[in-house]
């Protein structure tokens, strides 16, 4: 029998039975591959998440890959066996921001799958057609459930507009950090350097292209023209900016606990720098992100480090808030 996870409310989970639910007109069933955890699906769990992002109960999983198995009407027929990963913002499809392909900021609120919509911690999954990008039929597919955090760093990439020969740096050696440096270094800069708090990911940032590597409690410096931010600790907005020359472009995607020290608003005016954020990726970013993955440009498999059933989801829940270095990127399968 088929299995789900469902988040009743802070702290308490069930594995109950799974009854796929047919697609209705525009819709697609997908037989979910694997389902990755990050820190805010830790969020949902413990009841962290803010108010207005997390409806219970709920089944998780925002970052998945699987295969179509069944469409509705108005779907195209030759979807049914492709490999896919899907978009998580249910964006409207009407409002303006919608029309200007902003979807991460749609007018009529915020509705994701895994968080306020029926997530892919489970054996299926039924969302909107139009939400899927399409993979190469060769596509390893534990690889690809990490494409949605990639999708959120290549929006970043998008908006820092690194163009080649120019020098650029990442702040934060997770997840989200070692797919900046792949994107990054897809863009044939002229240094690369990766800032973090621990020594130990420095064989991987120079694996994935890094030409530099330092912890943040050493000599930095301060003439970088492009540094995009994906640690999210407290001091991380202030450590990217002070990186940057005069004019330089920063990018920010982590999201720092309250109380986190702000971006001195002097310094950016007398500076000029150029701030960007981002929450969540719009299809562009997607579209890019699916291209480099078909191209070879993204690794993601050598940041998985367990591989669970659907049935240890608290296992799962623990290593990923556990701290441990050895603890990369957890998936669960069906």
């Amino acid at each position: 029998m088929s299995t789900q996870v469902v988040i009743e409310g802070p702290g308490e989970h069930r594995l109950v039975p799974h009854e796929p639910r047919e697609p209705g007109a525009g819709e697609a069933l997908v037989r979910v591959h694997a389902s990755g955890i990050c820190g805010s699906d830790r969020e949902v769990y413990q009841g962290n998440r803010p108010e207005g992002y997390v409806r219970y109960p709920l089944t998780p999983g925002h970052e998945w890959s699987g295969t179509v198995e069944r469409v509705g009407a108005g779907v195209p027929a030759a979807l049914v066996g492709r490999k896919v990963v899907g978009e998580g913002f249910r964006n409207c499809q009407v409002c303006d921001r919608c029309h200007a392909g902003e979807t991460t900021l749609c007018s009529a609120g915020y509705e994701e799958t895994g968080f306020t919509q029926p997530g892919a911690m489970a054996a299926t999954l039924t969302l909107p057609a139009r939400l899927l990008h399409v993979l190469p039929d060769d596509a390893d597919l534990s690889a690809a459930a990490l494409l949605e955090p990639a999708a959120c760093i290549a929006a970043a990439a998008l908006k820092a507009n690194a163009v080649p020969g120019e020098r650029v740096a990442v702040v934060g050696t997770g997840t989200l950090g070692m797919f900046a440096v792949q994107f990054l270094r897809a863009g044939s800069p002229a240094e690369l350097l990766v800032v973090g708090s621990r020594g130990d990911r420095e064989a991987l940032s120079r694996q994935y292209g890094a030409t530099d590597f330092r912890t943040k409690d050493q000599a930095l410096p301060d003439d970088f023209d492009v540094v995009i931010e994906t640690a999210g600790s407290a001091d991380a907005a202030r450590t990217a900016a002070s990186l940057l020359r005069r004019g330089g472009r920063l990018v920010l995607t982590g999201i720092p606990a309250p109380g986190a020290d702000g971006l001195d608003p002097t310094d950016l005016v007398v500076r000029q720098l150029e701030v960007h954020t981002v929450f969540g990726a719009p299809p562009d970013a997607w579209a890019h992100t699916v291209r480099v993955f078909a191209a070879g440009l993204l690794d993601p498999l050598p940041l998985v480090s367990h591989e669970l059933p659907l049935a240890q989801f608290p296992q799962a829940i623990e290593l990923v808030g556990s701290g441990d270095p050895k603890v990369g990127k957890v998936l669960l399968r069906p």
